[in-house]
């Protein structure tokens, strides 16, 4: 999604602009652009595609200023294109970038081409532009003039504005869309990440909403949303400039795991406008791509296959939309039968995914009108491919067993559902019901970390074990298969992952006091199945670990450990019973001294079929 960078200081600012846009690649982008105030004139670049493309067309031909903004664009209103790429300038005199959404904006550009205001792109942020030139021209105070502009505005946006007749003053605006103040000494920078800034400081403001910050070399001033002036405290990150450090994690892989708060509140973020889900945020056309479609065919591979297994119990249980799912490495070799009106959605972290790439390729020659991918690094292959996107913002994975990929995934898909699901069978009730329980994950998932003391705990009875066995029911079997595919991946523990009713047509074989099987049992409908599933391995004398909702009632037997799960509601809860099982392969692999974060012979990213 779309990235701001701005700054004010007394050296070039355009080196700082440029490596900040290119720590918010992750994000995702189809342009770029900057724009710097110098000698009174405003100098922009921009550039469609890669950050370096920008870079590129600077070196042959360079600006420089002390005051700039700039910007990365995840296409909405408008196409991928040069003319709609940000920043956007009206008159020579003000230009702004701009995430977020404007929804009255139809209303505003048809009074602006009365007022004879001319407009260069489709976006729905050049009328903050116009907005802000007209105003000024009016009142003659810059500051005045972007508060005016504001009161107009409907929807969402963090800003970053500059204007020739104050070339000292940038000034920031949020609503609804985040936007950080980077403090330097005798310099201040903007950002929609403070991952943009780290380079340069470490110091942060976090404005909220309604605030409007008007930023000199030498001063702040940030008045609230009731235009009072109001001090906002200046925050130390703990995040350092290289991402690739594991700071105080011993693994990445464990870091990432404590990442997951944060990831699902950044793939959430700005995707929202008073709790309503934009469908633009899948792309510029995503609304008349859902129209058209009738059925859904999830393709994808390892952890994204998981991820696309519990979706389809969520497309046909909640929205009732008919919805399949293949591993994409045998999709092109069975000759498949593919209606035009599918959906064709593809699932990867890493957006090149040999398997899944060819799977996409086949699936438009067997006639796909639709394709959409969910990923995690922009300007991938799959991206490339597919009329639609989202990315899953979950920040750089380092280690190669996928964690905060894959519960980004899964909330992306729950979004999906959502959009998908308004065209078929998923009210408006459900609707509301499924986003309050989006917005409290972040929450459960904190409470669930607390946990890792007593998983660690739990991993040493795995020092001598060669096999376990992973059994869940509906969605959570797909969580099953999760935690059989982590265990197996780091620990190199041979792992298999069962629905429990399967239990009676062939595993029970296996269940032995050597053999632990490990169960999620949330508090849901199959749940008094799935006890008597437990019985079954209880009977036979097999070592029952089991993930247990809090509220329920459990005695712990000699062969029977029961470890008490914060309680979810029901639609969300396999993202949360995912955690435990990913701290308990963690801690297993590290007891076993294997390289947790480099698996031998695995690769984050398989290229290659």
């Amino acid at each position: 999604m779309c990235g701001i960078v701005g700054g004010i200081a007394q050296r070039n600012v355009v080196p700082i602009l440029l490596e900040g846009l290119k720590r918010l690649e992750y994000r995702g982008y189809d342009s770029a652009g900057l724009a710097v105030i110098h000698d009174n004139e405003i100098y922009r670049k921009r550039a469609l595609g890669k950050v370096k493309g920008l870079e590129d067309m600077l070196e042959v031909d360079p600006i420089s200023g002390h005051i700039g903004i700039a910007h990365t664009r995840w296409a909405t209103h408008g196409v991928p294109s040069t003319a709609n790429a940000h920043p956007h300038i009206c008159r020579n005199k003000v230009v702004v970038v701009h995430n977020g959404i404007i929804e009255n904006h139809e209303q505003l550009r048809s009074q602006q081409q009365k007022d004879g205001y001319k407009f260069t792109s489709q976006t729905d942020t050049e009328v903050i532009v116009h907005q802000v030139f007209d105003a000024l021209e009016e009142s003659g105070d810059f500051v005045q003039a972007v508060k005016q502009s504001l009161v107009k505005l409907e929807g969402a946006y963090a800003l970053g504005i500059m204007c020739t007749d104050n070339p000292d003053t940038l000034i920031a605006c949020r609503k609804g869309s985040p936007l950080v103040v980077g403090v330097g000494i005798g310099e201040y920078f903007i950002a929609s990440d403070v991952a943009a800034l780290l380079p340069v400081t470490q110091r942060f403001i976090f404005l909220e909403d309604g605030d409007v910050a008007v930023i000199t070399i030498t001063d702040i001033v940030i008045y609230d949303k009731n235009d009072n002036i109001v001090k906002r405290p200046i925050k130390e990150s703990q995040q350092t400039a290289d991402a690739a450090e594991k700071g105080e994690y011993r693994h990445f892989m464990l870091k990432e795991i404590y990442e997951q708060p944060f990831a699902i509140s950044q793939t959430l973020e700005g995707r929202f406008i008073n709790n309503h889900l934009q469908e633009n945020a899948f792309g510029h056309n995503a609304s008349t791509v859902f129209d058209d479609i009738k059925a859904i065919l999830i393709l994808a591979c390892g952890t994204s296959y998981h991820a696309g297994l519990v979706a389809r119990y969520w497309f046909e249980d909640l929205a009732r939309v008919p919805c399949s799912i293949e591993v994409a490495s045998e999709f092109r070799y069975r000759n498949p039968i593919l209606s035009p009106d599918t959906l064709v959605v593809t699932i990867s972290q890493s957006g090149e995914t040999a398997d899944t790439l060819a799977a996409l390729q086949e699936a438009k020659k067997l006639g796909a009108k639709h394709s959409l991918t969910i990923c995690n690094v922009p300007e991938s292959s799959l991206i490339r491919e597919s009329d639609l996107v989202m990315m899953t913002r979950a920040g750089p994975e380092i280690g190669v067993a996928s964690t905060k990929a894959f519960t980004t995934q899964l909330v992306t898909l729950m979004l999906l559902v959502i959009a998908v699901g308004r065209r078929f069978q998923l009210d408006e009730n459900l609707e509301k019901k499924l986003t309050a329980e989006l917005f409290t994950l972040p929450g459960k998932i904190e409470k669930v970390l607390g946990l890792d003391g007593e998983i660690k705990e739990l991993s040493e009875q795995f020092a001598d074990k060669e096999n376990a066995l992973f059994l869940g029911r509906g969605t959570h079997y797909p969580i099953a298969l999760e935690g059989a595919l982590k265990l197996k991946e780091i620990s190199y523990i041979h792992a298999e992952a069962y629905p429990a009713g399967e239990l009676k047509h062939g595993p029970l074989a296996l269940i032995d006091a050597n053999m632990p099987v490990i169960t999620v049992a949330p508090n849901n409908s199959l749940l008094e199945k799935l006890k008597s599933n437990m019985q079954e391995v209880s009977a036979r004398g097999g070592h029952l670990i089991v993930f247990m909702d809090e509220t329920l009632s459990a005695v712990a037997e000699s062969n029977v450990q029961i470890v008490k799960v914060p309680q979810v509601d029901n639609e969300l809860s396999p993202i949360v019973y995912t955690i435990p099982l990913q701290l308990l392969s963690y801690h297993v692999a590290v007891l076993k001294g294997t390289d947790v974060d480099q698996p031998r012979n695995l690769a984050k990213s398989v290229t290659v079929e």
